[in-house]
């Protein structure tokens, strides 16, 4: 392996300083969901380490701080108002009077039960001892020529005091989970026993010149409290505990086990002396079957249920019901469900299921004038005007929404087939139709079968052959050349061998033309993903073959539309091209061999240590960026930094070469989702990967590297002033970017909102360049990134995020299908969380992983 210069092995130098100001578009003014601060401390902030024995939770440690600041008061925080941020930090406006800098308190509250992590249960006060000492100063006026442009380097001490300065006090009032505060005030039912909380996320940021508090609305879910039972039935989709009439069978008990796990839980059976558990699982027998000794009969085993009769006179409804296992597990403490109430105020830890989501957004979408007005109620909720601890620290922040420059680039003129009857077209609010237009390159498919999966009573051939005389109709006039106008159909059982049905729908192919197939086009019987991964990961690791999946319901009303959405899939599949953008709209493309990649990296679930992580890293492959190759890497579970992003670069850099004749002498890479405390590891790690894999092709090949980091993750918002600029969603136009008002104050980033509005408030892509070898203009990239986004090839609307970083997320998704012996069903996945299960090594899970076939990595299959 060639070895880098020592240069190259150093650190990078730090990110790029922004170039200047684009001038390209129509200016404008938008307002945003920051608010500046109008004053900052002068003085230093005083930093105090904490330290609070017995260990417990930040909720816990917030009552300590509270029952602390009230004992104090009078004390050493006369006329001094500290804030605290949970953990282990407390800062304060002024040198709290310490002796030798240090002190220790002793504190007691009130028993409840199962906050503290050590679970011993004690009855009575619970005695908490704090350690306060002084950690240092932060000196404030690195911050002020930070914010002036005057100092490269970020002070995070000094932003992280002003951050828990602003949100101390919503802390102590709210239900905190992360940076957001949650209140059950207006609050709705969604599916299976969860319910949605409002509230409000808050940051303070810097940008050019001042601070600024970002501020919006956030939504979560949080298991709705009550009775145990009642929740059960409605995790469970039924209407009350009374429907559920069977004991449950091993589906359900996972379902409710999940949802349940680690969940808090008060018993109601004892009159006033309630008392809190945290449930561990639950267990395989009815109440009336879980046996457990007691001990003062002998050791004699009784049934739950008899007990609770017995001990407590409670005669249980539910009896086949299982019972709760609360506590260490170890020690066996059992509880019937319909003695227990769920204590109010848990989040939802899961992942939301389909119907979950589907709530989730119905109750999130608002458009941007509702949201505007839910922000600015947010800032009087979180930030009254009797703040004592802003005051104290010097700290005003204005109550209006800040207004910020900004400009809405030109549309691109997007090019299609010159026989079109209209082949070139400037989208309108950054959409446009099929109608007329041909494919710029149209693919030949010559072999192909169709599967339906279902009965021929369910599905009739009939239907069928309908429906594909509508699709290759639809296909032809888009310039899609299919000739095998009768291509083979098979029905075949959902439950049936899913491999052995593909590979005999692929010889039908091939026996019915004398070519080589190249799609079967799968009809599906519903949305489930079980069948779905199984056929995607069959056709792109075992057969090599495109795949198109669709919904039966579609067979019995073919749609144009629907048949035009399907073409534009099949034809970027197929090798094809569907639209483009003339050489002179892609200036930095069309100058020089030029490759443009995205990568992306998705994580497995929450608690879920049994997946690895999948990098997806995807290159251009045409000078107009409409073909893309993919390369994928599987590496450790929650590992953001691509771990052989050099043997991936190599791979697309290789087929680059193959297509194009030439290696390039440009590069810009778009990564997205990397969080901004990561950003200066991922830059040096990835770049250095990048120039290792260029040397490896040739020693003095160095091509220069521009690396932009992509960020959707983000509360910026952008509430259009005037109707003439606003599309008819409300939303701010395709083509808007902010550059200045709340953007970094030296760096090189800019918000750009690249889509149409469809429903709710558009959230514009941050776009972060961290190295620029390329030397961008603000308006060269800006320009470069807004028309890619045109160039998604499966719609015909302008996309939110730049093409490269999205299909790089589509084929990483695409990726987790391809693990074998994991038929994703729901029992699979939920297994999979359990405790005790054996951790599967990284070599293990590669080892069940199946690769992409090498051809179909070189077309668009994930499309």
């Amino acid at each position: 392996m060639l070895q880098l210069r020592v240069q190259d092995q150093m650190d990078l130098d730090p990110f790029p300083r922004r170039p200047g100001f684009g001038s390209a578009g129509r200016q404008l003014q938008v307002r945003t969901n920051f608010f500046p601060v109008l004053s900052l401390p002068g003085q230093n902030i005083h930093h105090y380490d904490v330290q609070i024995q017995p260990d417990a939770n930040p909720r816990i440690n917030r009552r300590l701080y509270a029952l602390w600041e009230d004992l104090n008061r009078n004390g050493i925080l006369k006329n001094t108002k500290p804030v605290f941020d949970g953990r282990k930090n407390i800062f304060s406006p002024r040198c709290l009077p310490l002796k030798d800098d240090q002190a220790n308190f002793t504190l007691e509250l009130p028993e409840e039960d199962e906050d503290i992590r050590s679970r011993k249960f004690q009855r009575g006060p619970r005695k908490f001892r704090i350690s306060i000492c002084k950690v240092g100063e932060i000196n404030m006026h690195r911050l002020h020529l930070f914010l002036e442009g005057k100092s490269h380097e970020a002070p995070h001490d000094a932003v992280m005091a002003l951050d828990i300065l602003l949100r101390h006090r919503p802390s102590m009032l709210y239900t905190t989970v992360g940076r957001c505060f949650y209140t059950p005030e207006g609050s709705a039912s969604i599916a299976n026993g969860a319910e949605l909380w409002q509230g409000f996320h808050q940051s303070i940021r810097p940008s050019q010149h001042k601070m600024l508090l970002n501020l919006d609305v956030s939504a979560t879910a949080f298991l709705e409290a009550g009775p145990v039972v009642d929740v059960v039935a409605r995790i469970l989709g039924r209407g009350r505990a009374e429907d559920i009439r069977q004991p449950f069978n091993e589906r359900d008990r996972y379902r409710v086990e999940k949802t349940l796990k680690n969940i808090k839980v008060v018993t109601t059976h004892r009159g006033n002396s309630k008392r809190r558990w945290k449930i561990a699982k639950i267990t395989t027998t009815p109440t009336s079957r879980t046996l457990f000794p007691i001990k003062e009969d002998g050791g004699r085993e009784e049934s739950v249920s008899n007990y609770f009769k017995e001990r407590y006179g409670v005669i249980l409804q539910y009896e086949h019901f299982p019972c709760l296992v609360v506590g260490d597990p170890a020690k066996h403490v059992y509880l019937p469900m319909e003695v227990c109430r769920v204590v109010p105020g848990q989040r939802v830890l899961r992942k939301l299921n389909e119907k979950q989501t589907a709530d989730m957004i119905r109750f999130t979408c608002q458009p941007p004038h509702v949201r505007s007005n839910k922000v600015s109620n947010g800032f009087n909720l979180l930030l009254t005007h009797d703040n004592e601890y802003l005051q104290d620290f010097n700290v005003k922040i204005g109550r209006e929404m800040a207004t910020v420059n900004a400009r809405v680039l030109p549309t691109p003129i997007l090019s299609y087939h010159p026989t079109s009857r209209e082949s070139s077209i400037a989208p309108r609010e950054g959409s446009w139709n099929l109608r007329d237009k041909k494919v710029a390159q149209g693919a030949v498919l010559n072999s192909w079968a169709v599967v339906v999966f279902g009965s021929e009573r369910e599905v009739a051939v009939y239907n069928v052959q309908k429906f594909l005389r509508e699709l290759i109709s639809t296909c032809r006039d888009t310039g899609v050349d299919i000739r095998q106008l009768q291509p083979p159909i098979r029905h075949a059982n959902p439950l049936g061998n899913i491999e052995a049905i593909l590979k005999a729908a692929f010889m039908d192919a091939g026996n019915a033309s004398n070519h080589k197939p190249q799609l079967i086009l799968v009809i599906l019987p519903n949305t489930g993903v079980p069948l779905y991964a199984e056929i995607k990961r069959i056709a792109d690791t075992v057969i090599g073959i495109a795949t198109q999946c669709m919904q039966a319901k579609h067979v019995f009303a073919a749609k144009k539309q629907y048949c035009a959405n399907i073409c534009l899939k099949i034809n970027v599949k197929l090798g094809g091209m569907n639209c483009f953008l003339g050489s002179a709209q892609l200036p930095f493309v069309a100058e020089r061999p030029t490759i443009i990649f995205g990568a992306d990296v998705t994580h497995p679930a929450p608690g879920d240590h049994n997946k690895p992580s999948i990098a997806a890293i995807v290159g251009s492959m045409d000078a107009q960026c409409s073909r893309y190759a993919a390369a994928i890497r599987v590496q450790k579970g929650r590992q953001e930094i691509i771990k052989d992003l050099g043997g991936a670069v190599v791979e697309l850099l290789r087929t680059f070469y193959q297509f194009c004749g030439s290696k390039p002498q440009r590069i810009l890479f778009y990564r997205d989702g990397v969080s901004e405390g990561q950003f200066g590891e991922v830059v040096r790690e990835e770049v250095a990967a990048i120039r290792r894999a260029c040397a490896t092709l040739q020693e003095d090949y160095r091509p220069t590297v521009t690396f932009v980091i992509v960020q959707k993750r983000h509360h910026a918002r952008f509430f259009p002033l005037r109707k003439e600029d606003a599309d008819k969603s409300g939303n701010v136009l395709p083509g808007t970017v902010v550059e200045t008002g709340i953007t970094h104050p030296a760096e090189f980033d800019f918000y750009l909102a690249s889509h149409p509005g469809l429903q709710g408030t558009s959230k514009p892509t941050h776009y972060h360049v961290l190295h620029d070898e390329n030397h961008f203009t603000a308006d060269g990239l800006q320009e470069l990134t807004y028309r890619l986004c045109y160039l998604y090839c499966r719609a015909t609307r302008a996309v939110s995020v730049c093409p490269p970083a999205y299909y790089a997320h589509l084929v990483a998704a695409r990726a987790r299908f391809h693990f074998m012996g994991d038929n994703w069903s729901d029992i699979a996945s939920e297994r999979s969380h359990m405790p005790g299960g054996p951790i599967m090594s990284l070599e293990a899970l590669t080892a069940n992983y199946g690769l992409v076939k090498p051809d179909l990595a070189k077309v668009m299959y994930y499309m």
